[in-house]
C-alpha cells in the first residue's frame, strides 16, 4: 500500500508567522504532528510519504503514486481541504480524513471515502482491520478518551526538518477547565491524560536522533493540567535529559494563568529549558470572565500574574477576546491597557467566535444568534456570534485595539518596556559581543535582513532604529530578542494591514 499523508495549506494568519519566517528562511512554523503520529500507527510494510502544503506543493506525481490519501486538518484549512479532495477525486485516489475539522463537521464534506474521527488510538485500528478484510466502512467514530500509553513516537523521517522553524511533541490531552467558548473538552475531555515520563523522553531522544536542534513546542492545551506529576516526575526527567544531551531544545508550551501561583513549578520549567508559554488571558472584565466560565482568571490582578511568570524568564504570549455579551464600550481601552501594561509582545486579540462543540455554540444556537460557522481565523474581522453591542460598534472597537497595540509606536514601546524588565537570571552586565547579532532562538544570522527590510523598506523604520540602538547600548545581551520582536511586529502589522486596513500607512 502506498499512502500519501497530506496536510493542506493554511492561510496567512496571526499564528502562521509567514512574514516572520522569511527572515530565517523557513517555510512553516510547526510540522503536522497529528499526521506524523498517525503515520507511525499504520502498518510498517506500507510505503508512506508526506506532503505538507505549507512547505512544498502537492504535485500530480504525488497523487499518482498513492493508493490512499490520508488528510488531517483544522477549521482554518477548510478551503484548502476542499481543493485537495477535489484533486484526489480527479486522479482517482481514495481519501481517508480525520482530525479536528472532520470530527466537528464531517457531514459537510463530499468526495471522501472514509472518515476516521475522534482520537486515532481508538478509531484507526478499527478502520485498518476492516480495510484488511476488504470491508472498510464510511465512518469510524468514538466518544472514548483513550490512555496515551500506546501512542507511538511520531514518524519524524517523513519530514523535511530544515523547512520548519520549530518541532512539536505532545505530552497530554484534555483540560480541567471548561471555558464556554472553547471546544477542547468536547474533543479531548476534562480529564487530563498524560504520556508516561519514559515515553516522553523516548520522543525527545528520537527527535534529537533525527537531527533536530532548536525550538520545541509542547502542544498540550494545558501543560500544567496535572501539576503533581509534572513536578514529581516529568520536569525533573526533562532537566536531567537536557543536561545529559547538551540542551538541544528550547521549550515552550501552553498553560492556564494559575501557573503564576506555583513558584516551584515555574522554576522547574525554566530549569527544564522553557522560555515561553501561551496563556489565555481573554479579558479584563470580571463580568465577561464569569460569563464564559473562565473561573481560573477571575479575582486576579492579571497584569501581576503575567509579570510573575515573566519574572522567571518565560515570555508570556497571550490570547484575548472581545465581543462577550457583558463587554461594555470601555472594554476596548481596558484591553489596550492590559496588553501594554503586562508587556505581552505576542498578543492575539480576536473577536468572540463559537466553534462547533463548544458550550457557547449550543447557547448561541438556542438564542438564535448564530451568524455562520467559524472560519478558524478570529483576527480576520469575522465573528459567527451576533454581538449584543452590535457588529459596527464591535468592529470599530476591535480596530482601536489593534491600532493601540500594533501600530509601531505602542508596539515598540511595549517591546522596550519588556526588555527593560526582563531578568531571567541575575548576571553581570556585559559589553556588546558579535554573537549577540544572532537571531533569538538561534536559527540563522538574520540581522542583515532586518536592517534592509525593517530598517530601510518598512514604514516603521524609525522605531526599528530606535530599538536597535537602545538594545545595543542598554541591553546588549538581549539584542537577539529585540530583533526577533522587531520581526514579529513586522509580521503582525502585515497580517492586520492586509485584513483590516488595506493601504493604511503605518507610522
Amino acid at each position: 500500500m502506498n499512502v500519501l499523508m497530506i496536510y493542506p495549506e493554511s492561510p496567512d494568519t496571526f499564528w502562521s508567522f509567514k512574514h516572520a519566517l522569511k527572515f530565517i528562511a523557513k517555510k512553516a512554523l510547526h510540522p503536522p504532528l497529528g499526521l506524523l503520529t498517525v503515520a507511525a500507527m499504520l502498518p510498517e510494510a506500507w510505503d508512506k510519504k508526506l506532503v505538507d502544503e505549507n512547505v512544498e506543493p502537492l504535485l500530480d506525481k504525488h497523487l499518482e503514486w498513492a493508493d490512499y490519501a490520508f488528510i488531517s486538518a483544522m477549521v482554518i484549512q477548510r478551503k484548502s481541504v476542499e481543493r485537495v479532495v477535489a484533486r484526489c477525486r480527479e486522479i482517482g485516489v481514495k481519501v481517508v480524513a480525520g482530525g479536528p475539522l472532520f470530527t466537528a463537521c464531517h457531514h459537510e464534506f463530499s468526495g471522501i471515502d472514509h472518515f476516521v474521527l475522534g482520537e486515532a488510538e481508538v478509531t484507526l485500528p478499527r478502520f485498518l482491520r476492516d480495510l484488511e478484510a476488504g470491508q472498510p466502512r464510511a465512518i469510524y467514530a468514538t466518544d472514548q478518551f483513550p490512555d496515551l500509553d500506546a501512542t507511538p513516537t511520531p514518524m519524524w523521517s517523513l519530514l523535511k526538518l530544515r523547512r520548519y522553524a520549530s518541532m512539536s511533541v505532545q505530552y497530554s490531552r484534555g483540560c480541567p477547565y471548561h471555558c464556554e467558548f472553547c471546544d477542547i473538552t468536547s474533543l479531548f475531555g476534562r480529564k487530563v491524560r498524560t504520556k508516561g515520563t519514559g515515553q516522553l523522553m523516548a520522543e525527545l531522544d528520537s527527535l534529537k536522533a533525527a537531527g533536530w536542534r532548536g525550538a520545541l513546542f509542547i502542544v498540550d492545551d494545558n501543560f500544567i493540567g496535572n501539576k503533581a506529576k509534572l513536578k514529581r516526575e516529568v520536569l525533573p526527567a526533562i532537566i536531567q535529559w537536557m543536561s545529559q544531551n547538551k540542551r538541544p531544545f528550547v521549550l515552550s508550551t501552553e498553560a492556564s494563568i494559575d501557573l503564576s501561583d506555583d513558584d516551584e513549578l515555574m522554576n522547574l520549567m525554566v530549569l527544564a529549558g522553557f522560555d515561553g508559554v501561551f496563556v489565555g488571558i481573554e479579558t479584563p472584565s470580571e463580568e465577561s470572565l464569569a460569563e464564559c466560565s473562565k473561573l481560573q482568571n477571575r479575582n486576579r490582578d492579571l497584569v501581576a500574574c503575567v509579570k510573575k511568570i515573566q519574572s522567571f524568564g518565560m515570555e508570556v504570549r497571550g490570547g484575548f477576546i472581545v465581543g462577550f455579551d457583558n463587554d461594555s464600550p470601555s472594554v476596548f481601552e481596558k484591553q489596550i491597557e492590559l496588553i501594554q501594561n503586562s508587556r505581552i509582545i505576542t498578543a492575539m486579540v480576536g473577536l468572540l467566535n463559537a466553534p462547533r462543540g463548544s458550550q457557547l455554540y449550543q447557547r448561541i444556537v438556542q438564542e438564535g444568534r448564530l451568524l455562520r460557522e467559524v472560519t478558524g481565523d478570529n483576527t480576520d474581522f469575522s465573528t459567527n456570534v451576533e454581538p449584543i453591542m452590535g457588529l459596527e460598534a464591535l468592529s470599530q472597537g476591535y480596530s482601536r485595539i489593534i491600532s493601540g497595540i500594533y501600530s509601531p509606536k505602542p508596539y515598540y514601546d511595549r517591546v522596550r518596556a519588556y526588555l527593560r524588565e526582563y531578568q531571567p537570571q541575575k548576571k553581570k552586565k556585559s559589553r556588546f559581543h558579535p554573537r549577540y547579532l544572532r537571531l533569538h532562538s538561534g536559527y540563522a544570522w538574520a540581522f542583515p535582513k532586518t536592517m534592509i527590510l525593517l530598517g530601510v523598506k518598512d514604514r516603521a523604520r524609525v522605531q526599528y532604529w530606535k530599538l536597535l540602538f537602545w538594545s545595543l547600548f542598554r541591553r546588549p545581551q538581549l539584542f537577539p530578542m529585540a530583533m526577533t520582536f522587531a520581526i514579529y511586529g513586522f509580521h503582525f502589522r502585515k497580517v492586520f494591514q492586509t485584513s483590516l486596513w488595506p493601504g493604511k500607512s503605518w507610522r
